[in-house]
């Protein structure tokens, strides 16, 4: 027989459920904020209309309204996210352990991709108005490879998807993972480890 697992955000179980951030109670979620004290405001946010300031040596700054910026997203299985992209900035390669992401260009040329676990790579640049995929866990990335900055919005299946970036979980964790792993897993010497060690950290 077989079996089938599914696994996502459940589904609400009432119409709204603001999450009350200050709550004390810890559960898979937020609890939900006293329905009489929920508002129209609740549901509105201005969160993603503005640039924000890129201080990153990469060049890319991500601006997230998962359901800790935006609580009106609590049940619901969405987020967003805005990325601001620097001339040749880079949007590292990383993960959403917990959603699927869809990418809309609004403003630029992006070259992006992601790698199924099979090793497969698919990529291609995508230019203004264009959307891409990035599954579920899958590692992917973006680069700008037009003139002068690029914007893009992300709708994502989680109101909380998470991310980890792939060099700064492996180089950049704390505690740190044993140099000698790292050194037999990518076959560099321990010093190169420590130099990934120094310039992902300051990245």
């Amino acid at each position: 027989m077989a079996v089938t697992v599914v696994a996502n955000d459940p589904d609400p179980l009432q119409d709204t459920c603001v999450a009350d951030l200050n709550s004390t109670v810890k559960v898979n979620g937020h609890v939900c904020k006293a329905a009489d004290m929920t508002t129209a405001d609740d549901f509105s946010s201005a969160f993603l209309s503005k640039p924000g300031q890129i201080t990153s040596k990469l060049g890319s700054l991500v601006t997230l309204a998962n359901v800790a910026k935006f609580p009106a997203l609590n049940t619901f299985g969405v987020s967003m996210a805005r990325v601001d992209y620097a001339e040749g900035g880079l949007n590292p390669p990383h993960i959403h352990p917990r959603g699927s992401e869809l990418l809309y260009l609004e403003k630029g040329s992006l070259y992006v991709g992601f790698i199924t676990t099979e090793n497969k790579l698919f990529a291609k640049t995508i230019k203004q108005g264009e959307l891409f995929l990035f599954p579920k866990g899958l590692v992917h990335f973006q680069l700008n490879v037009g003139e002068g900055p690029a914007v893009g919005i992300a709708a994502l299946t989680s109101q909380n998807p998470g991310t980890s970036q792939v060099a700064r979980g492996l180089f950049a964790s704390m505690p740190a993972i044993e140099s000698v792993v790292l050194s037999k897993a990518f076959q560099i010497g321990e010093g190169e480890v420590k130099h990934l060690r120094d310039v992902i950290a300051k990245s």
